[in-house]
């Protein structure tokens, strides 16, 4: 049986684990409390203590790290060094399109320079180094979405914000999709090898907020200039940032094909699996 190491078990890593056939995969997943694993082992996957490990089970042939990397360092690459180099089927670390910056609207590919303009994406450059050489798949992505993550919730919480910088453009992914191409990647895998994880439409912000209004009846919010919008510094430091960001590689190499290849029919499945939203919000 393939046994899957999920060393941080997010809203990726577990939509990952779900999506995989239970008599074909065993799944483990760490956290660094107590109430987390527990969580974990309620899914049906086994729970670890991250910091209890001292190295990767030796039943494990597939990892995926989706744990960030801290002002010290990358935590797996620190705690696993020697246990990392030990031969698995596959290895995969999941990144941010962050390491390429800003590009004012421009493409970029996985040849691109990486130009980081923040500390976070600083760090996930480093991490890179250290995880291409020991074999891992590089998985940059973009703003993630999906059922429970989107732009629904924040409409409905009344904290959605249509906030307005000229040129503004971001990439996104649905979380099924990053599921879909590391299932794709496993079947082919190419150690080293660097992919974007985006879908084929990067567009301004603004326009999610107003197809999501769109779908759930609701009058959008307002546009706000980004100069008025009193965004977080976490926040307003996404707008540092405007590129649009090339699947090419993703889809040439891996022979994937997108379930939801633009942001309208990634929220409009949302819709219509999520009965919730079709009742009026508390």
């Amino acid at each position: 049986m393939n046994h899957l190491l999920c060393l941080g078990f997010g809203y990726t890593a577990a939509t990952l684990a779900k999506s995989l056939d239970r008599k074909l995969w065993h799944v483990s997943g760490t956290s660094r409390s107590a109430e987390a694993v527990s969580t974990i082992t309620a899914q049906g996957f086994e729970g670890l203590v991250f910091d209890a490990l001292d190295s990767v089970p030796a039943s494990v042939t597939h990892i995926l790290s989706s744990i960030p990397p801290e002002e010290t360092g990358d935590p797996v690459v620190m705690k696993f060094a020697q246990t990392l180099k030990a031969p698995h089927r596959w290895l995969g670390y999941l990144s941010t399109t962050g390491v390429y910056g800003d590009r004012a609207g421009g493409w970029v590919d996985e040849d691109s320079a990486l130009t980081p303009v923040s500390a976070r994406a600083e760090r996930r450059v480093e991490s890179e180094k250290h995880w291409q050489p020991l074999g891992a798949h590089v998985f940059r992505l973009p703003g993630i979405y999906g059922p429970g993550r989107s732009a629904f919730e924040s409409l409905r919480a009344g904290k959605a914000k249509r906030v307005i910088k000229p040129g503004q453009i971001f990439s996104r992914i649905h979380v099924e999709d990053i599921a879909g191409v590391l299932q794709a990647s496993m079947a082919r895998p190419n150690p080293g090898r660097i992919y974007n994880v985006a879908d084929d439409e990067p567009c301004p912000p603004q326009d999610v907020i107003t197809y999501a209004a769109k779908l759930l009846g609701v009058p959008p919010p307002p546009e706000i200039p980004i100069e008025e919008a009193n965004l977080s510094p976490m926040a307003l430091s996404f707008y540092d940032e405007s590129k649009r960001v090339s699947n090419a590689r993703m889809k040439a190499e891996l022979d994937y094909q997108l379930r939801y290849p633009n942001y309208r029919k990634g929220l409009t499945a949302i819709f219509r699996n999520s009965p919730h939203l079709h009742a009026p919000p508390d």
